[in-house]
C-alpha cells in the first residue's frame, strides 16, 4: 500500500480520482506548517502540494519513505528540489495544466492597467466618479515585451496578436513558433515596448532593476503573473514616483503576503493576491495530471 499525503487542497473529482486507484492510501492535510509537516510526513510514500506548502529541506530530512513530490503547478519554488534529488526522491510538477488560465489571467491584468480599472473600482467603491481622470490607450498596435517566451509566454503573444499588437520576445535560448513575432535582445525589447510583461522562473537577482528601468520608454507599463523577486520592488516604485513607468499590475511580489505595502499602496498599481492559476479549468487539469503522474509512476 502506498501512502499519499494531499497536503494544499485538490480538485474534487481529481481527488476521488486519486483515492480510487488501487493500492493507495490517500491522506488530506492540509494548511501544515514547517513543524507539523515534520512531523507528518514520516511514513508517507508521496506528498502533494500546490503553492502554499514549503517542501523544505528539513521535511524532506525527516522523510522515511518518501518516494515522490509532486506539485500541481508550474514552478517548483516551493520544494526544495536538491535536497530531494539527494534523497532520490523524484520531484513532478504540471507546467502545461495551468497555461490558459494564467495567459488569460495576464491579459486581463494588461487590460486593466491600459484603462485604470483597478483605480476606478476602487474610486467608485467610495463613491468617487472619477471620470475624467481615468483616460487609458488601447491595446491596438502596441507593443507588447514579452521577457520568457515558454508555454505561458506564448499563449499570451497568441493573444496579443489578435488584439494587433506588436509582439517582441526575449527568452535565453531561441525561441521555436510560428507565431508573427521577434526574438530580440533584451535591451532592445526594454527599448521598443509599450507594455513589458515577465514569464520567466523565480531568478537569483531581479531581471528588472534600476538599470533596466532606465533603458525603457517612458510611461511604460509592467504587468507581472510570473514570479516575485523577479522585479527589483524598490526600483519599480521609484520608476512609477518618477513617471518612467505609468502603471503597474502585479499578481506576485518577492516576499507572499507582503510585509511592506508601500508599491501596492500606489495609485497607479493594481495588484491581486497571486490568483494567476486559480481558475477552475486550470486546477481541474492540473488535479488530473497528478493523478497520471502518481499512477504511472507509484501505482
Amino acid at each position: 500500500m502506498k501512502k499519499i499525503l494531499v497536503a494544499d487542497s485538490l480538485d474534487k473529482e481529481a481527488l476521488e480520482q486519486l483515492k480510487a486507484i488501487a493500492g493507495f492510501e490517500v491522506t488530506v492535510k492540509t494548511g501544515m506548517d514547517e513543524a507539523e509537516l515534520i512531523k507528518t510526513i514520516p511514513g508517507f510514500n508521496a506528498v502533494i502540494v500546490r503553492s502554499a506548502t514549503k517542501i523544505t529541506k528539513p521535511v524532506i530530512g525527516a522523510a522515511t519513505n518518501l518516494e515522490m513530490i509532486v506539485r500541481a503547478g508550474i514552478g517548483l519554488d516551493n520544494v526544495d528540489a536538491a535536497a530531494a534529488k539527494e534523497k532520490g526522491i523524484k520531484v513532478a510538477n504540471t507546467p502545461a495544466a495551468t497555461t490558459i488560465s494564467v495567459a488569460e489571467h495576464t491579459f486581463g491584468l494588461m487590460l486593466g492597467a491600459v484603462r485604470q480599472h483597478g483605480r476606478g473600482n476602487f474610486g467608485m467603491k467610495q463613491h468617487k466618479w472619477e471620470k475624467k481622470a481615468l483616460s487609458g490607450t488601447e491595446l491596438y498596435e502596441k507593443t507588447l515585451g514579452i521577457i520568457g517566451s515558454g508555454r505561458i509566454g506564448l499563449a499570451v503573444a497568441e493573444r496579443a496578436i489578435a488584439f494587433g499588437m506588436k509582439v517582441v520576445a526575449y527568452d535565453v535560448v531561441k525561441i521555436e513558433t510560428k507565431l508573427p513575432f521577434q526574438q530580440v535582445s533584451l535591451d532592445e525589447l526594454l527599448a521598443r515596448a509599450d507594455i513589458i510583461s515577465l514569464h520567466i522562473p523565480k531568478t537569483a537577482q531581479p531581471i528588472l532593476g534600476p538599470e533596466e528601468f532606465k533603458k525603457m520608454k517612458n510611461g511604460v507599463i509592467i504587468v507581472n503573473a510570473a514570479r516575485g523577486g523577479t522585479i527589483d520592488e524598490k526600483a519599480l516604485l521609484e520608476a512609477l514616483n518618477s513617471g518612467k513607468v505609468r502603471a503597474a499590475a502585479l499578481d506576485v511580489y518577492a516576499k507572499e503576503p507582503p510585509e511592506d505595502w508601500t508599491l501596492i499602496d500606489h495609485p497607479n498599481v493594481t495588484a491581486v493576491p497571486h490568483i494567476g492559476a486559480a481558475a477552475e479549468e486550470g486546477q481541474k487539469r492540473a488535479g488530473f495530471e497528478v493523478v497520471k503522474i502518481l499512477k504511472e509512476k507509484l501505482a
